[in-house]
């Protein structure tokens, strides 16, 4: 058995994982990035180490990961879900420095990493899949695919992720005009969030479910745990789970089970894995598609818990330390029986608007109350007195209601209550829309579907505002805090949450239109785009793109306009597809430096000893247009040698 192992993450699951080590009579180590110091989960363990950096770079850094776990003498690293729990460079860099990596081989990260070597195996199995490019798509491969699938009557097509999960870098498509923003909005944000930014393509399923099998294998057999409902989300983030699946006919959950099982064994799964489907039972020639696997701890482990009485975490590391499925009590030819229902409530530090847009809270928790009584429990690293830090995932707590009762209704009820009784004050949270949501009709009968929740979401949050305003007076001003202390200046634009400034999209003194896009934030691993509240002139940038910024910080300022001429050009521009903005001229300027054009001298010195030029090759080798060159803007680090201008060229 493993004896000493470190826990390479953060929250609620650093804390999960740091009980389950105690359970097991396992020494923990925790590692904290500067800005989780005193977290709940360095308390817990029973060693702390403090990481050399601040937000999710801290816990993103292998190398330093792994010096810490040897300098512990640890014999194991845990890597939760998230950060560097689903990288292949990562857990074969831990299986080169001697430590357990507590999850699938590296191989096996490698393949269901990538979605599309994903579904290419889902194929082989004979697994159903949704039309789609199994490729990293062009922009202009996703426009075409989107086409053709408007052609032949589909409602529009997702982009989605290559190396993603958890909603990142995915987007739904049903206009022309929309492949490229989003495309491009995709590739940001998986680029940011998964440090690969390939994306590919599929038919959009308009009105599915969504359904996941949870298994898990020891190298040589794999065992079913049960199937769980998913398809309470918001903008492809799950917000409420429930095991199993209250709706799913018998049927097609057994042909679901073994798609999932065919595809595990056949890659010889080892550790706890997640596949997920979408399945639209109406539709006679598809009534279910494989989407993608998760070979990690899911966030909603939680309630396949409750229904089997199977330790997950606790199973996880068993076998990662060599032991068989027989040998902790688990038999592929008969799985533990699922007795009752369970629900999981996510209860994130943010809140939501009618177009599902979500503002991340922030401030200090004055009072964090959370509900008690037979069949709740609850996953936290929430305290009263913490402070969340802006850098992360909102997730606050996991409420988790479990019933042994048949009857679906019986847990709905039992969540009513244990919902009612939490009392978080001092940030911003979605409790009051849990709220609503689970008094909805449609909860009880389950008759929903993945973006039923966007459907209702203004009923939703007039519901939830009567909820808050009976649990929590409003303040005297009734207006939303701000974290920024100093006063802001006459025309200044005003973060709308706690995020990183991705990049400013305009420079002083363009003249823009109301709606035009200012600015991109990254908050919740996602990217928001900051739009004119008015027409007017960017006068002074407050901001430096990069830097982390406040709620109710000024990022620049955006002076009226009067004259209408100004404003119309401006407008026009804005919407004319040949229009080179501001920003996107000064990268095409650099650019140029790199280009054959900018090195005459050169070029005409190669051709004069009869050679030719990469670009030149490259140009009669390929089509027109079809080769796409990368890299060309890094500068190495010459800053001893050559600075400024000089290290451009």
């Amino acid at each position: 058995m493993l004896k000493k192992i470190l826990i390479a993450n953060r929250g609620e699951i650093a804390v999960r994982i740091a009980r389950a080590l105690h359970d097991l009579g396992c020494a923990s180590v925790a590692v904290f990035a500067q800005d989780d110091a005193g977290a709940l989960h360095t308390q817990l363990a029973d060693h702390a180490v403090a990481l050399q950096a601040t937000g999710p770079a801290a816990y993103l850094d292998g190398a330093a990961l792994i010096v810490a776990a040897r300098a512990q003498g640890c014999d194991a690293v845990h890597p939760g879900y998230g950060f560097l729990s689903e990288s292949a460079a990562f857990a074969q860099a831990c299986t080169d420095a001697g430590l357990t990596f507590i999850g699938p081989t590296p191989e096996q990260l490698a393949l269901f990493g990538d979605k599309a070597r994903a579904r290419a195996l889902a194929a082989e199995c004979g697994v159903p899949l949704m039309p789609g490019l199994n490729h990293a798509t062009t922009l202009p491969e996703a426009e075409a695919f989107f086409a053709e699938q408007m052609a032949q009557g589909a409602g529009g097509i997702v982009i989605k992720a290559v190396a993603g999960g958890g909603g990142r870098g995915m987007r739904v498509v049903e206009r022309a005009e929309d492949v490229a923003p989003l495309w491009q909005r995709c590739t940001s944000e998986a680029q940011a969030a998964f440090g690969e930014g390939g994306v590919y393509v599929e038919r959009l399923m308009p009105r599915a479910r969504h359904i996941e099998l949870q298994v898990l294998g020891d190298g040589a057999q794999v065992v079913s745990l049960g199937v769980r409902e998913c398809t309470l989300q918001r903008r492809f983030q799950k917000l409420v789970e429930i095991a199993p699946s209250p709706t799913l006919a018998a049927g097609l959950r057994a042909r679901i089970e073994q798609a999932a099982l065919a595809m595990a064994r056949r890659a010889g799964y080892r550790g706890l894995g997640t596949f997920e489907f979408l399945v639209d039972e109406g539709s006679a020639d598809l009534p279910f598609v494989f989407i993608e696997a998760n070979p990690r701890l899911q966030v909603e482990h939680t309630i396949t818990e409750e229904v089997t009485g199977v330790d997950l975490v606790q199973a996880q590391i068993a076998l990662a330390a060599g032991r068989r499925l027989r040998d902790i009590g688990l038999d592929p030819a008969a799985p533990p029986p699922v007795l009752g229902f369970a629900i999981q409530w996510r209860i994130n530090a943010e809140t939501l608007d009618a177009q599902g847009n979500a503002t991340p809270g922030s401030g200090t928790l004055r009072r964090f109350d959370l509900p008690a009584g037979p069949g709740v429990r609850v996953d936290t690293h929430g305290a009263a007195g913490a402070t969340p830090s802006p850098h992360y995932d909102t997730l606050l707590a996991k409420l988790i209601v479990h019933t042994r009762s048949p009857r679906f209704a019986d847990a709905l009820r039992r969540s009513q209550r244990a919902l009612a009784e939490c009392r978080i004050e001092g940030v911003a949270t979605n409790l009051a829309l849990l709220q609503a949501l689970a008094a909805r009709p449609e909860m009880e009968s389950q008759q929903v579907h993945t973006r039923w929740l966007e459907s209702v979401l203004p009923a939703l949050l007039d519901a939830s505002k009567n909820i808050a305003a009976s649990a929590y007076p409003s303040s005297a001003n009734g207006q939303k805090g701000s974290n920024f202390s100093m006063p802001a200046p006459e025309g200044a634009v005003l973060s709308p949450m706690p995020a990183r400034l991705v990049q400013l999209s305009v420079a002083e003194g363009d003249v823009v239109a109301a709606g035009a896009e200012l600015a991109v934030l990254e908050a919740m691993k996602m990217e928001h785009v900051l739009l004119a509240p008015h027409a007017g002139r960017v006068g002074a940038l407050l901001a430096v793109a990069g830097g982390y910024v406040v709620q109710g910080q000024p990022l620049l300022v955006l002076e009226a306009v009067d004259d209408a001429a100004d404003v119309g050009v401006q407008g026009s521009a804005a919407h004319d597809a040949d229009h080179i903005r501001a920003d996107l001229q000064r990268v095409i300027d650099r650019h140029a430096f790199t280009l054959d054009a900018a090195r005459p001298e050169a070029i005409a010195k190669r051709h004069a000893q009869g050679g030719r030029t990469a670009r030149e090759n490259i140009a009669d080798l390929c089509d027109d247009g079809s080769f796409i060159e990368y890299g060309a803007l890094a500068i190495a680090r010459s800053e001893e040698r050559r600075v400024g201008k000089e290290c451009l060229r």
